[in-house]
């Protein structure tokens, strides 16, 4: 069918709107499935948002759009299947069953074959795996249509040991490599993985998630409870229904009506528990098309480690795309902490959807749920703070630097710059016991002096929004200047010196660190005043006008974010900062690369 009816009108698209977190992940799955099968962005699908024209929908209307005519004939479960296994695979069994395989084979070919504690170990891994119950009803359901399926019924009957010849060890770990490698046993088995370690954390009792299904073809089952009713709902007129869709407020039959208890955590069982209801009248259903929306949310969020994790937003469409887009997991990955993988990804996910919408944003809503059973949704919204900060221009220019430049070594550590700051502006975090670290280090790694400078103007502009002060632009001149005047210092302490770096500075430039980080205003001051008084006046009269102790340091001794902004630009400045700030940014950045 071409087209849908809606309110008497025909229309050749269909709009998914967006709701709460579940149904925006839902968004963002489906439009996960889209790219994954080469759908045609807008010509198969396409993002509407508010105030743009498209057909007859309304211009304040805005979410995913489905072409009706592509949408009817689209293979909806095996685009669905195809793409949880293809995000999903590296963290199933399956996959751990494949590693394990060809870890052995390389053993028995290399000649390293020992059936150590280990090697024993990963091969109850394989057996254990592949003959569980939830592999066996899989390899139940394909056992007609997959080659070689008398690989598995020997596995069943003779498990892989240790004390096997290597030769016939060998030979039946290549066989099962095979019998695996096929693209339905692929599918089968990583589905079953995913059905009832991921997919389940979501929703549950419908579909292959029924507990009378278990050994039923999932294909179907989904086909049935899912996409079937999704194509049909869309094709229909709906002019006489008189019940509408919880979420989406559409019109809907009364055998239409889904109800949203399959989904975890957002109802309970409606048909036992209605007293919450108006005269016990239970009207939380949803349309079969925002029930399959539902259906896709696995796919819509992040899979960290153990935890899910999604940025949801209702100001844009793109946004919210944007934010949760999946990029490919990086290999060195599994090696990180889990807290490393989540903040990593905030981070990037937080620029992507500020560089996507940035005057839109009002707030972000961040929700986790970790993969165990009994774990809960957790919700956090970066303040409004934080987003103001996130907006300014300098900030996003410090961002930019960090994406380019994102880690600095700190003895034998490397930290993660761009990671770390923007958590430090979310958390409410200052920035400068990050920048002490930072400042420190250019002893050993001049270079590093950029990233130092970009965490500085982070930490200025956290000030200037959070305090409130008017003209941000002029206070940063302000703390400019002072950094221009440590400048000028260094420049006339190493001539006077006839030194070409500063390691004869190191021991005074400890100092001055030291009473920022103690936040000791009066051990600072008397230590800047001893290196004006050391240090001989030139006499030319413009660099002599430079060579004095900068106005802005009477307001440090009554105010610490004062004392931090002014002290830590001096010694910005001392290190060699100094603004005119483009050619020494590119000489930086260079010497950085270098």
């Amino acid at each position: 069918m071409d087209s849908v009816l809606k309110g008497g009108s025909v229309l050749g698209k269909y709009l998914i709107t967006p709701g709460d977190f579940l149904k925006n992940a839902g968004i963002s799955g489906m439009e996960y499935m889209l790219k994954m099968s080469g759908a045609r962005e807008n010509i198969d699908y396409g993002i509407k948002e508010q105030g743009t024209v498209l057909e007859d929908i309304a211009e304040y209307e805005y979410g995913l759009w489905l072409d009706v005519d592509y949408a009817m004939q689209a293979d909806w479960t095996g685009l669905f299947f195809g793409a949880c296994v293809e995000y999903y695979e590296s963290s199933t069994v399956y996959r751990g069953v494949l590693d394990r395989i060809e870890a052995i084979l390389h053993k028995i070919i290399a000649g390293e074959w020992k059936a150590d504690s280990n090697d024993r170990d990963n091969l109850k891994y394989i057996n254990d795996k592949l003959l569980s119950n939830s592999y066996k009803s899989g390899f139940d359901n394909i056992r007609d249509r997959v080659d070689s399926a008398e690989t598995y019924i020997i596995l069943q009957n003779n498990k892989l040991n240790s004390r096997m010849e290597e030769g016939e060890l060998k030979e039946r770990l290549e066989e099962l490599r095979t019998f695996l490698n096929q693209p339905i046993c692929r599918e089968t088995f990583v589905m079953k993985s995913v059905v009832y370690n991921y997919i389940n954390r979501f929703w549950d009792g419908k579909c292959f998630l029924l507990r009378a299904n278990a050994k039923k073809d999932m294909r179907e089952l989904f086909d049935q409870d899912f996409v079937k009713p999704f194509k049909e709902y869309i094709a229909a007129s709906h002019d006489k229904d008189k019940d509408m869709c919880i979420d989406c407020a559409r019109p809907m039959g009364n055998k239409e009506k889904v109800s949203i208890a399959f989904m975890k955590d957002m109802a309970d069982d409606l048909a036992r528990k209605k007293s919450a209801f108006w005269n016990c009248k239970v009207d939380a259903f949803l349309c079969p098309a925002c029930a399959f929306v539902y259906a896709l949310s696995p796919l819509g969020f992040t899979l960290l480690g153990n935890r899910f994790a999604f940025i949801n937003t209702n100001d844009s469409i793109k946004g919210l795309l944007t934010a949760n887009d999946k990029e490919r997991r990086n290999e060195t990955e599994s090696d990180k902490s889990e807290d490393e993988r989540y903040t990593q990804w905030f981070a990037r996910m937080l620029k992507r959807l500020l560089d996507c919408k940035l005057k839109e944003l009002s707030g972000v809503q961040v929700i986790i749920r970790g993969t165990q059973a009994d774990d809960k949704y957790n919700f956090a919204v970066i303040s409004t703070d934080a987003l103001r900060i996130f907006r300014e221009k300098r900030v996003q220019s410090a961002l930019e630097y960090f994406g380019r430049h994102p880690y600095v070594k700190i003895g034998a550590e490397y930290i993660n710059i761009h990671e770390s700051v923007i958590m430090n502006v979310i958390k409410y975090k200052s920035q400068t016991a990050l920048l002490d670290k930072i400042l420190k280090t250019t002893f050993d790694n001049p270079g590093c002096i950029s990233s130092a400078f970009w965490v500085y103007m982070v930490m200025l502009w956290s000030n200037i929004v959070t305090g409130n002060k008017e003209n941000g632009g002029n206070v940063e001149m302000n703390r400019v200047a002072v950094m221009n005047s440590g400048f000028a210092l260094r420049a006339a302490l190493l001539a006077e010196k006839g030194a070409k770096d500063d390691e004869c500075l190191r021991g005074t430039l400890y100092q001055l660190m030291n009473a920022l980080s103690t936040k000791n205003a009066g051990r600072f001051l008397d230590i800047v005043m001893r290196l004006y008084s050391t240090c001989k006046v030139s006499s030319n009269a413009e660099q002599a006008g430079r060579l004095m102790i900068p106005s802005g340091f009477v307001r440090i001794i009554n105010s610490q974010d004062a004392f931090e902004e002014y002290g830590y630009a001096f010694v910005l400045g001392l290190k060699g900062c100094n603004m005119n700030k483009k050619n020494n940014d590119n000489k930086e950045e260079n010497k950085e690369e270098a």
